[in-house]
């Protein structure tokens, strides 16, 4: 796997377009992911943001003890501004070589600071894509951040431990399909998803 460090900005910003981009009446809209609504979504990349920040910093506690399994993410009320800046944070703390160094922990796991940051590029990058697809909207992840999930991806779909993608069984993709829906796949995702209706 892939574990160098890599500029998450480009990444972030994308992120947070999409979510600026949200009206109130596409909050219930359903994702690819089959637990959340676009609420839930929107809910679940702050409460990442924070944590992969905080794992980046070294400062480990509450946000980086929590499994992101343990409830259904709760989308603040101030979120439209909240959420921008901690996608902000997130990309500064990931500039600082020192994040990419020695162990962290995230989602209650411990792990090397350089798998964090595979762990976290693969996460905006599909978690971007869900958000993208709920809303209808075109999406073309940071080549950087992308290439940083595949590798992650790819090594986590070849551990015999985890029976498949991080987010369900692998998806079979055709050997001509491009580079996000090779990692669309790898992670569990139907590169087809669509919308119902």
């Amino acid at each position: 796997m892939t574990t160098t460090m890599i500029d998450l900005g480009p990444q972030t910003r994308l992120v947070a377009e999409l979510a600026r981009a949200v009206s109130d009446e596409q909050l219930a809209a359903p994702t690819p992911c089959p637990e959340y609504a676009v609420r839930e979504l929107l809910g679940h990349l702050h409460g990442l943001s924070v944590a992969f920040r905080d794992a980046a910093r070294k400062d480990l506690g509450p946000t980086t003890d929590t499994s992101p399994g343990a409830a259904l993410p709760i989308l603040a009320p101030g979120w439209r501004a909240e959420l921008p800046e901690a996608l902000d944070e997130l990309a500064d703390a990931w500039r600082d070589p020192a994040a990419w160094t020695g162990m962290t922990r995230a989602g209650g796991v411990d792990l090397p600071g350089a798998v964090g940051g595979a762990v976290v590029a693969d996460e905006l990058v599909v978690h971007g894509w869900d958000l993208a697809r709920a809303l209808g909207h075109a999406y073309t992840p940071d080549p950087a951040a992308l290439d940083a999930a595949r590798s992650f991806l790819l090594a986590a779909a070849q551990d015999p431990g985890r029976g498949g993608g991080i987010f369900g069984p692998v998806v079979p993709t055709p050997e001509d399909a491009s580079p996000l829906d090779r990692a669309l796949g790898l992670s569990g995702r139907d590169p087809g998803w669509r919308p119902a209706g």
